[in-house]
C-alpha cells in the first residue's frame, strides 16, 4: 500500500471516528430531561452552579399532603461535570481600562473546560441549577462562551438539575474530581460578541439594542454598584428576565418560539433584525442572547459583553427618568 493510499485511509478512519462519536444529535438547542434521561452517557454534561459546595450535598425534599417535593437544591445529575460560574469569567483590559465578568482569552476558557473533563466529539449539554431565571441566565452565557470559541453542539436543560430532581430522577452526590478533558477552542467567532464601539456604531442604525435587564434598570429607577449610571442605552428595547422564562412548581423552563413571538410583539422586538443584548455586566444579556439567537432563530445575534459595566465606566451617555 503506498503511501498516498495509506494517508487517505487513515483520514477516512478518522472521520468515522468523529462521526461515531457525534452519533447523537441534540434535538434543539433546549432540551427536556427525559431526553438528557436517555442519552446521559452520549454527552458531556456541563453542571454549571454559582454555590459549587451543593453539588456534592444531598439535596432536600419536603412532602405535604403525599406530594414530595424539593426544598433544598443538592446533588447532581450521574456524570455531570461540575463547573464553579464564578471562573467562566475574568477581569481583562480593555483601552487601558479593567472591565470585570468577561469572556476569558482562548487559552483560558480551553484549560477551563479540559480542566473539568469536557470532551472532544461530544455533544454538550449545559445544566442550569434551574430555579431561577438568573440560573437559567448562568447556563445560557456558559453555552455563548462555548460557542464562540468553536462549538456547536450544545443544548441547554430545560428546568436544569432542580426540575430534573422535581421529576425523581436518579441523582449522584460524588464529589466533583478533576478532568482530563481535550476539549478545543477555537479563535473566537466574533460574530457572537459587540464591543463598546459596535454598541456605539449600531445606535440609530437598523440594529436592535436590547436591555435583558429587570424595567426597574432599564427606566434608571434603580441601578447596579458596579453601574456608574442609571438607565439604558439610547434606543434599546427592554426583554426583562421574568419573560425568557417561566416558573412551574419552582422550574424554570423556556418558552415555545410561538410564545415569544407573542411577547415580542408587544416589546417591540424584532425577531429578524440584526441584534446586540447588554445588562449590566453581560449575565443577563445572555439569556435574551440565547432566546433571540438559539430558540428564535436569529443568527445576527450578538452579546455586549461588557454591557454598562463597561459602557458607563467609559462615560458614554446613558437614557434615564428625569
Amino acid at each position: 500500500m503506498n503511501t498516498r493510499i495509506r494517508g487517505i485511509l487513515v483520514a477516512a478512519l478518522a472521520l468515522l471516528g468523529s462521526a461515531a462519536a457525534q452519533a447523537v444529535t441534540l434535538p434543539g438547542p433546549v432540551v427536556s430531561a427525559q431526553w438528557l434521561s436517555q442519552h446521559q452517557n452520549e454527552v458531556n454534561i456541563v453542571d454549571v452552579r454559582s454555590d459549587p459546595a451543593s453539588f456534592a450535598k444531598a439535596p432536600v425534599f419536603t412532602t405535604d399532603k403525599g406530594t414530595k417535593s424539593l426544598a433544598t437544591l443538592g446533588g447532581h445529575i450521574p456524570g455531570a461535570l461540575l463547573l464553579d460560574f464564578g471562573k467562566a469569567r475574568v477581569a481583562r483590559t480593555i483601552d487601558g481600562r479593567e472591565i470585570k465578568l468577561m469572556l476569558p482569552d482562548q487559552e483560558t476558557f480551553q484549560a477551563l473546560m479540559r480542566g473539568i473533563g469536557v470532551k472532544a466529539g461530544k455533544p454538550t449539554v449545559i445544566v442550569p441549577e434551574g430555579a431561577s431565571g438568573a440560573d437559567m441566565d448562568m447556563a445560557a452565557r456558559v453555552y455563548w462562551s462555548m460557542k464562540v470559541y468553536g462549538d456547536d453542539h450544545l443544548a441547554l436543560l430545560d428546568g436544569g438539575t432542580t426540575g430534573w430532581l422535581q421529576q425523581g430522577l436518579a441523582f449522584d452526590t460524588t464529589p466533583a474530581a478533576a478532568g482530563d478533558g481535550d476539549w478545543a477552542a477555537t479563535a473566537p467567532r466574533m460574530k457572537y460578541v459587540a464591543s463598546s464601539k459596535d454598541v456605539a456604531k449600531a445606535i440609530g442604525t437598523g440594529v436592535q439594542i436590547v436591555d435583558a435587564r429587570p424595567m426597574p434598570f432599564y427606566v434608571g429607577l434603580a441601578k447596579k454598584p458596579d453601574v456608574a449610571k442609571a438607565g439604558h442605552i439610547k434606543g434599546a428595547v427592554n426583554l426583562p428576565p421574568d419573560l425568557r422564562t417561566a416558573s412551574t412548581g419552582g422550574t424554570e423552563h423556556y418558552l415555545s418560539p410561538a410564545q415569544y413571538s407573542a411577547i415580542f410583539k408587544h416589546l417591540d422586538i424584532k425577531t429578524g433584525k440584526p441584534s446586540i443584548t447588554y445588562c449590566n455586566t453581560g449575565h443577563l444579556a445572555a439569556g435574551a442572547w440565547f432566546v433571540l439567537s438559539e430558540v428564535m432563530k436569529n443568527p445576527n445575534t450578538r452579546l455586549y459583553d461588557g454591557s454598562m459595566y463597561e459602557w458607563t465606566t467609559e462615560q458614554r451617555p446613558v437614557v434615564s427618568l428625569p
